[in-house]
């Protein structure tokens, strides 16, 4: 593969769709064929992650990370491969951390076990670099209040949820210092992606 795969990760409300908005402007900018994983549009993931998101009723968090697990596979063996095969830049809205954090710290399941998983169902597929975005629990629900749309399954989740799932953000952080992070908090969310820091590369 000659692409270059980055994820953006962080919990809901944080910032990360702004940020890579940003970013692809900036990579277009300098002549990089950019794809962002974050629109929706193929029928086999849109149906997965209807039920995930949207069904109503309780799921079991086996079958929640199960499911997210199938979209995973879905989604990089026909857009994320073929993508850096070609040399693009892909910007992924969420990734192996963001199950880590859900599936394992909001639905108490065990970190290592969601996290073979979905490294099964990527094909062991890391990214080049993860930016973290991270915000106060309590400030990222005002912007989600603020923005005026209808939550779904995860965002509707409890504060001790949303605050267990952004503490193993920052512990897996934490865990990589031999490997280097983008980590942006709140007061420097807004930074150009000229101005970004070092990121965590693998």
């Amino acid at each position: 593969m000659t692409g270059v795969f980055i994820t953006l990760e962080g919990g809901d409300g944080v910032g990360k769709s702004t940020q890579s908005a940003l970013l692809r402007g900036w990579l277009e900018d300098e002549g990089h064929e950019v794809v962002v994983t974050a629109s929706r549009g193929q029928r086999a993931r849109v149906e997965i992650r209807e039920i995930v998101l949207h069904r109503r009723g309780h799921i079991a968090p086996r079958a929640e990370a199960l499911l997210y697990a199938a979209d995973r596979a879905h989604h990089v063996e026909t857009v994320v491969r073929p993508a850096l095969d070609r040399g693009a830049v892909v910007l992924q809205d969420r990734y192996l951390d963001s199950s880590v954090a859900y599936q394992g710290a909001g639905r108490v399941l065990d970190a290592g076990e969601i996290r073979e998983l979905s490294l099964w169902a990527a094909q062991g597929l890391l990214p080049d670099l993860t930016v973290l975005l991270d915000l106060d629990q309590a400030a990222a629900r005002v912007r989600l209040d603020a923005a005026r749309t209808r939550f779904d399954r995860l965002e509707s989740e409890r504060a001790d949820f949303h605050e267990r799932v952004r503490q193993a953000f920052l512990g897996s952080r934490a865990r990589s210092r031999s490997a280097s992070w983008s980590s942006t908090p709140r007061a420097r969310a807004r930074r150009s992606p000229r101005q970004s820091g070092p990121g965590r590369r693998r």
